[in-house]
């Protein structure tokens, strides 16, 4: 296998069919076919399943892709890298962030970054974690932020802050007035949950189950801000990160609840793929969360 049967059939992958991909690597659609099949002989497999409408990645595909896009991403790296070093006051800076910390904290970091260097051409993009992570390891982003730990050895995860897991209800609600709502009372009164599989949802059931407790969800909303904005209409005790309410605690649109007895804090971290050489961009962007 070499890098030009690698790319047909990454191109192939990415375009779903030899005519597109043939367009794509501005080739013929024979040679396309041609490098395809001989990839396939020398590997074994079968890598695409020819459809009367393009073509399929079988399980052996979709494994060598994985792995494509890796060397592919670390190729455009190289790349970004080496043209930054030639002008250092420019270069590019692709960042991938969760969806709570992309849209919440981020935001400030990215443009006053821009103020201070406008000639880097900076790129956010947002997303769960799990897609996060991927674009670490494929090095689609230098930089990845991410709520919760990570469990891989290729990405070196570094916390820069602890985030707070806050209970918010509209100011009249009964338990808004309450000096230090009890875990009991939190646990049987209707509460707004994001969905199974949530990291935020995930620290609020483990708080509870640690006092043998289980919350009564009244609402399920995979949306932070249709969440609040369920609390703030009066719909429950609304459990979200603090980060995703600052302006609502400080208008009183939303009265947080005062829970000494629970933990709900987490870590927030930086990705990185272990032993990438970062960028001056990149460290300078870092900086910003020192």
């Amino acid at each position: 296998m070499n890098l030009r049967h690698l790319s047909v059939f990454h191109g192939v992958a990415k375009a779903g069919s030899v005519n597109a991909a043939a367009r794509l690597l501005h080739t013929s659609q024979p040679a396309v076919s041609r490098e395809l099949r001989t990839l396939e002989e020398r590997l074994g497999v079968l890598l695409f399943d020819r459809l009367p409408r393009g073509m399929r990645l079988t399980e052996a595909g979709q494994v060598l892709l994985d792995y494509a896009e890796r060397i592919f991403g670390l190729d455009e790296a190289a790349e970004r890298a080496i043209r930054e070093l030639a002008d250092l006051e420019s270069g590019q800076l692709a960042v991938g962030a969760s969806n709570t910390l992309g849209t919440y904290l981020l935001p400030a970091f990215v443009a006053s970054f821009h103020t201070r260097y406008p000639k880097v051409s900076l790129k956010l993009e947002v997303g769960n974690t799990q897609e996060i992570v991927k674009g670490v390891l494929d090095s689609r982003f230098v930089l990845g932020f991410v709520e919760g730990r990570i469990r891989d050895e290729v990405v070196e995860a570094r916390e820069f802050r602890r985030d707070r897991i806050v209970a918010v209800v509209a100011p009249q609600h009964p338990l808004a007035k309450v000096r230090a709502a009890s875990v009991r009372s939190l646990a049987e009164s209707p509460s707004i949950l994001r969905e199974p599989g949530s990291g935020t949802r995930e620290i609020v059931e483990r708080a509870f189950v640690r006092h043998r407790l289980t919350l009564r969800c009244g609402l399920q909303i995979n949306n932070a801000e249709a969440l609040k904005r369920a609390a703030m209409e009066g719909g429950g005790i609304g459990w979200i990160s603090e980060l995703c309410v600052v302006e609502e605690l400080r208008s009183g649109r939303l009265v947080a609840l005062k829970t000494p007895r629970l933990s709900l804090e987490r870590p927030l971290y930086t990705l990185r793929l272990r032993g990438r050489h970062l960028n001056r961009s990149a460290l300078a962007f870092l900086k910003g969360f020192e």
